[in-house]
């Protein structure tokens, strides 16, 4: 269940209270008049099944409401409420497959903005995995893997593709690029410190690693698991299920060949190098593909399942 916060004007109140009980999925609704102050009007609360969320958020910003007062969404946790459990028996559909436009939307921006933040994030996660290829550690590699945070653009971009919002295209777009081109250069630099300090050396990145080759080496299989991460990065985010988890199948070989990228530059391997910025290309291209296939079938069948019911 969703729990729905609304500031109305007071002459809308009758009207928003009219579209939550003709939308089946809906319970505890409540209504405080004057209670709002900024902006002034009543407040307005009820809980809605997740898969009927989408359309009363859509009759609730036909009426202006996000113009005129607000509309605020929250997860429930845990609600112990047979009106509850009536309510989402009767919603059509099944609350995994149903997918919230507006929060997808505004949980892929806030995570696709290009702030000091991000870079820390991603460049901390490229010297990790930098010191995983050295060492030819997978250990490390996975560790890397697992602070990545270059889901968030890759989404963004599949999201404003669906959506046909270019300008959060170009917002991710900035995000993924400038991003990685700014971890990759302080990587490179992480690798010429590590060897001044005697910690990395060039017979480390030219030596035999059977467990990080793959990483400079992409194949179809490549752009195989890239489709696959994609599928599950994409449905963990539209579902809210084992995010977590999904980052670091998410970051398989984006990551990693990233930073055996920088580091190969740094010491003039010039073939890793673009083995490795091909790996990193194909894998994002695989992700943003699968992405935005899995997002327009999702859209398709909830669509279908919805007109059904």
């Amino acid at each position: 269940m969703l729990h729905m916060r609304l500031i109305v004007p007071a002459d809308r109140t009758d009207e928003v209270v009219r579209a939550i009980r003709t939308t089946v999925g809906t319970t505890h609704l409540a209504v405080l008049a004057g209670a709002a102050r900024e902006p002034a009007g009543d407040l307005v609360l009820c809980d809605v099944a997740r898969e009927a969320a989408e359309g009363l958020i859509g009759d609730l910003r036909a009426m202006g409401i996000d113009h005129l007062g607000s509309i605020a969404v929250e997860n429930i946790e845990l609600s112990l409420s047979e009106s509850a459990e009536k309510a989402e028996k009767r919603a059509p559909g099944d609350a995994a497959d149903a997918v919230l436009w507006e929060q997808l939307e505004e949980a892929t921006q806030e995570e696709s903005t290009l702030s000091v933040t991000y870079v820390a994030f991603l460049s901390v996660a490229l010297m990790l995995a930098a010191c995983g290829v050295m060492l030819d550690n997978a250990v490390l590699v996975v560790g890397a893997m697992a602070v990545g945070p270059e889901f968030g653009p890759l989404a963004g971009i599949s999201t404003a593709l669906v959506q046909r919002a270019p300008h959060l295209v170009l917002r991710s777009l900035a995000a993924l690029l400038v991003g990685f081109a700014a971890a990759m250069a302080l990587t490179a630099g992480f690798t010429w410190f590590m060897d001044v300090l005697g910690l990395f050396d060039r017979d480390m990145i030219e030596a035999d690693r059977p467990n990080t080759a793959f990483i400079f080496d992409p194949d179809w299989m490549s752009f195989v698991v890239g489709l696959l991460a994609g599928i599950a990065g994409t449905l963990s985010l539209t579902s809210s299920k084992s995010g977590a988890l999904i980052g670091v199948a998410i970051s398989v070989t984006t990551v990693p060949a990233a930073a055996n990228a920088a580091a190969a530059f740094a010491y003039t391997d010039y073939g890793q190098f673009w083995g490795s910025t091909e790996q990193l290309l194909t894998n994002l291209g695989a992700i943003v593909l699968s992405g935005t296939l899995t997002l327009l079938a999702q859209k398709f069948f909830w669509a279908r399942s919805r007109a059904r019911a």
